[in-house]
Parts: C-alpha cells; sequence; structure tokens
C-alpha cells in the first residue's frame, strides 16, 4: 500500500526518524497501561498532574513526553519508566519461507527416511522454535522412540498415521492434532496411508536439546 505524497517539508510517514518511532511506543505503552488500569484520559492526566490535551498528544505519538512527565505517568500508573519502553527496546523479528523452500534438515529420524524441511526458527531469544514439515514415504521406517527436551505440536496434512506418545497410540488423519511433552518415547508407529506429511513444532529452551 502506497503512502500518499508528504507536502513539502513535511516527513515522510513511511521513514519517520527514530525518535517519532520512540514517540509512538511510549504513547502505545501509556494508552495500553491506562486502559489496563482502568483509566480515562482526563482521570491519569489529573493523577500525573498532565492536561489532557498534551496526555492524548503523548498517547497518540504526537508529543515528546519530558523525563519529568514520564515521571509522573509511571508514579500515576505505579510502574517503572522503563515500562513505557520495552515495546521499543525489544527485537521484533520475522521469518519468511515460500513455499517448497524450507531447508532441508537432518535430524534423528532422517536415518529412518524421514524427510525435515525447516519452515523458520526463533532469532536471538530465550526460548528456542523449530517448525518443521515432515514427510513420510514407503522408504520411511516407523520409529516411536524419539525424545528430546520441550515440547512438540504436530498437526496432520496428509495420509494417515498411528503416533504413539509414552503408552498410549493414535490413529491421526489430516486435520487432527497433538501436542505433547517430548521427553518421552514418541513417533509414527504405524504407515497407515501414504504418503504422510505433518507439521511439527517443537519449543524448547535454549541449550536444553
Amino acid at each position: 500500500m502506497k503512502h500518499p505524497a508528504a507536502a513539502p517539508g513535511t516527513p515522510d510517514p513511511a521513514h519517520r526518524p527514530p525518535e517519532g518511532r520512540l514517540e509512538a511506543a511510549i504513547g502505545r505503552a501509556v494508552r495500553g497501561l491506562r486502559q489496563r488500569h482502568g483509566l480515562t484520559v482526563a482521570a491519569l492526566a489529573a493523577r500525573a498532574g498532565l492536561s489532557v490535551g498534551m496526555l492524548s498528544k503523548i498517547e497518540n505519538g504526537r508529543a515528546s513526553p519530558s523525563l519529568a512527565a514520564l515521571q509522573r505517568l509511571a508514579e500515576a500508573l505505579a510502574v517503572p519508566v522503563t515500562a513505557f519502553l520495552r515495546s521499543y527496546e525489544e527485537q521484533r523479528d520475522a521469518v519468511f519461507v515460500p513455499a517448497g523452500r524450507g531447508l532441508a534438515i537432518e535430524r534423528r529420524g532422517t536415518r529412518a527416511g524421514h524427510q525435515y524441511q525447516l519452515l523458520g526458527h526463533g532469532i536471538g531469544k530465550r526460548i528456542a522454535v523449530e517448525p518443521y514439515l515432515i514427510t513420510l514415504t514407503e522408504q520411511s521406517d516407523v520409529f516411536p522412540v524419539f525424545q528430546h527436551a520441550g515440547q512438540e505440536f504436530i498437526h496432520i496434512l496428509q495420509g494417515e498415521v498411528v503416533y504413539r506418545h509414552g503408552a498410549k497410540a493414535w490413529l491421526m488423519r489430516p486435520g487432527d492434532s497433538l501436542l505433547f511433552d517430548a521427553d518421552a518415547p514418541h513417533g509414527p508407529e504405524e504407515l497407515r496411508r501414504l504418503p504422510i506429511r505433518f507439521l511439527s513444532v517443537i519449543v524448547s529452551e535454549r541449550g536444553e536439546r
């Protein structure tokens, strides 16, 4: 979507300077905390000793609040001043993988003919998230003894498989899902209808695997 051309001398909204993004982040944080406390703009402005107009400008990212104003707002909302800056400082990442372009990965089941395509990965976070597209074919063996740290979610896209987790087993068809603790033995026990394709999302703390 194209942004309308800015008037001469007016910064293009698509290329806001960093301070504009900081003001917007502070405004969103103030508004979110105010709403969480069930306060109106007028009520918070009175608590913080600010005018309603100034608070409205701060919440909409149209004013750069002074440190004193932020301190008064923090006291009125019973939060540290840093609470207004967290959403600006936190890294927000995204990984896009085009159809059919997942990275082929070798995991323990690869030796049993299980094909893994990594569809993305968490970046720089304490929690590791690994989404895979797994394909089982005539060359695949059953392998119900996977064990690893964290939790795993699987969702069947194609085929039928009897999937075991610990002492229980489920016949899974397209649309079926299973979420489980991954430190118990698990995996496909019977390949009922091939090919089988399913999504597997493994979530664990980094360093656990």
